[in-house]
């Protein structure tokens, strides 16, 4: 048995790591709001710009599985401290760029850096952690998680509008030389042992034209009309080939770069299609929730922010608690508290109407957050229960992998359903709109007050709203099931659950 590494500081190391993972986190979001100033800034199309959200996440999508075999290479507290520099770095880079390409390129660089960072902290911080109190750096990182996506739109927005877009990104630069400079300083001392593997290059150039296809045609595939488009197809098509001769690979090579056997553990297996799949359903509700109250209530997107703000309020709160008390109890059955939780105030959200207010909207938020707060801290220490200590950090990438390729899925798929339905209803609700129906006349004429043009136009965005309404609360009462069906899911997984001490041991 290895005698466990403790730093000097060890708030001061949590303090480190958990800034880098919130500036990470941060950025997936932040710019979302700022599309349409960077795009009349640089002077490029509003479709145009949205390629500063998909070069940033296809390559963070391809790195992420890629921390196991670089913190192998390099050891943790190396790989942590030079993607946090970096990253500060490309955050810079980003901010001065003069040009859309620029900026694309640069936030590609800043995606592959910001890829190992949450799995590599996340191993970092149960591995400086004593057993007994590794839930609460779990439970923090959780937090963290859930707070940092909620705060980027909303930080975003107000940077922009007061300051000018560059300083969205310049925000990261004394951030990221801070936490980087912290955690090298306080983990100096922790002894890892390093190897050199040999780099399988079949299965990396198969795993980044194989995600990395598969991503672009999850953030285009609304903008492009999916199927409808040739771009789509023949990238859908280069994404299949590539992900399958990546999978085919990687479970026959010796030595392959993405370890695909961790799926042996049966916790792990369970807890990671639990997380990637509740995850997405979570995903879901923060990006339909803000379009929703923008598009049918008319909220801008600041009061939309304020909205759905009091989802962190309860995870903020709870932290220390769950932290502490959690791995006292079953956490198959913290989990399901967690999805019945989130899956009623789904099922709430499928009776919301269009003249709800704004109290009603933001409690059920703020009920949601009890979800979330009892919801990542039991997945992540199920699923990372039964791996050895050198295996986390790979387990964590492959993990946070799937994860943010599930919210990629669900993004796409969430906003098709909800348009799709949208468009069925719409037909639906005016089949009996005829100039033959004398109701029909009768409403027009009332609602125009004479002109029928005008009438015609106000009634279609009637039913246009009540359309977009219905599929809302339709696929809300989707997501509640799904939640639902998750309880059965996370119950596959086998006790117990509480991080043991294990000897490190060298490679896979």
């Amino acid at each position: 048995m290895t005698t466990e590494f403790r730093p000097p500081n060890l708030a001061l190391s949590t303090i480190g790591l958990s800034l880098a993972t919130f500036m990470q986190v941060l950025d997936t979001t932040i710019a979302n709001v700022s599309l349409p100033t960077i795009a009349g800034n640089l002077g490029v199309s509003n479709n145009q710009s949205t390629w500063v959200i998909t070069s940033f996440a296809v390559s963070m999508a391809i790195a992420l599985p890629l921390t196991g075999f670089l913190s192998r290479r390099f050891g943790e507290v190396r790989l942590f401290t030079a993607c946090t520099l970096l990253f500060a770095l490309t955050s810079f880079l980003c901010g001065v760029s003069q040009s859309m390409g620029m900026l694309i390129l640069f936030r590609a660089l800043q995606g592959a850096v910001a890829g190992p960072m949450y799995p590599i902290t996340q191993s970092l911080l149960i591995g400086i952690y004593p057993p007994a109190k590794r839930g609460m750096a779990l439970a923090l990182l959780a937090m963290v998680t859930v707070v940092a996506p909620i705060a980027g739109p909303i930080l975003g927005g107000w940077i922009t509008d007061n300051y000018s877009w560059p300083w969205i990104f310049f925000i990261n630069v004394p951030i990221g030389i801070f936490a980087s400079m912290v955690v090298a300083n306080q983990l100096r001392a922790k002894v890892e042992k390093t190897e050199r593997p040999k780099v399988d290059y079949v299965g990396l150039v198969s795993l980044i034209i194989g995600v990395g296809a598969l991503q672009i045609v999850l953030d285009k595939g609304n903008d492009e009309d999916w199927f409808n488009s040739t771009f789509i197809i023949v990238t859908s098509v280069v994404s299949t080939i590539g992900i399958a001769v990546f999978l085919i690979w990687e479970l026959t090579d010796k030595d392959p770069i993405v370890d695909l056997r961790l799926f042996r553990h049966r916790n792990f297996t369970a807890g990671t299609i639990a997380l990637t799949l509740a995850y997405a359903a979570f995903f879901a509700i923060g990006l339909l929730v803000p379009l929703w109250l923008q598009r049918n209530l008319g909220y801008t997107s600041t009061w939309a922010g304020f909205a759905t703000a009091p989802i962190g309020v309860l995870p903020v709160l709870l932290t220390f608690f769950v932290g502490k008390y959690a791995t006292r109890f079953d956490l198959r059955t913290l989990a399901s508290i967690a999805f019945v939780v989130m899956a009623g105030t789904c099922f709430m959200r499928s009776d919301f109407f269009i003249g709800i207010d704004f109290y009603h909207v933001a409690m059920v938020q703020l009920w949601q957050g009890l979800g979330v707060a009892l919801f990542f801290m039991p997945v992540l220490t199920i699923l990372l229960s039964d791996l050895q200590q050198n295996e986390i950090a790979s387990g964590s990438g492959l993990a946070t992998f799937l994860r943010t390729l599930g919210g990629s899925f669900s993004a796409s798929l969430t906003t098709l359903l909800w348009e799709r339905r949208a468009v069925t209803h719409h037909e639906q609700l005016t089949e009996h709109i005829t100039a033959y129906s004398p109701t029909a006349q009768a409403a027009l004429h009332q609602i125009g007050q004479g002109d029928q043009q005008a009438a015609a136009g106000m009634l279609n965005d009637i039913i246009t709203q009540q359309a977009y309404q219905i599929s809302f609360n339709e696929v809300f009462h989707a997501l509640g099931w799904i939640f639902l069906a998750l309880v059965l899911v996370i119950w596959l997984a086998r006790p117990p659950f509480t991080p043991k001490a294990r000897p490190v041991a060298g490679g896979h």
